[in-house]
């Protein structure tokens, strides 16, 4: 029985930017929902955190990753540069390779987890 809920990875750059699930995902949905402020809005993120993010994302790396139009008549909106459908993909088959070096260690630890372990967070709820 596995104990593992999910795993990621966390890319931490030396000049103090990271590239992670969170911002994986604010890319996924901006691809997806055509928008910033509706990317962000699908998973309870405020319009100002996912532009934030969107903009960080946009100046980490010597490409955009996230194109923008300004509204007017046909309205504004966002979606993924070349680059970064590129950045996206290559971030996940990083995720999925290493879920597959490393499947006979996670199956090990979750095989180790101690069931009657309760989390202090957990225990607080109580």
């Amino acid at each position: 029985m596995s104990h593992i809920r999910k795993t990621t990875i966390r890319i931490d750059f030396d000049i103090g930017v990271r590239l992670g699930p969170g911002k994986a995902q604010l890319l996924e949905l901006i691809a997806e929902h055509g928008s910033i402020r509706a990317a962000g809005a699908s998973i309870g993120m405020s319009y100002r955190r996912a532009w934030l993010l969107a903009d960080e994302i946009n100046r980490m790396f010597r490409q955009p990753s996230i194109s923008t139009r300004h509204g007017g008549k046909s309205g504004g909106g966002a979606g993924l540069t070349e680059f970064g459908t590129e950045l996206l993909s290559r971030y996940r088959r990083m995720e999925a390779v290493m879920l597959a070096a490393s499947h006979e260690d996670l199956n090990w630890l979750s095989g180790e987890i101690d069931p009657a372990f309760v989390p202090f967070a957990k225990k607080d709820e109580s």
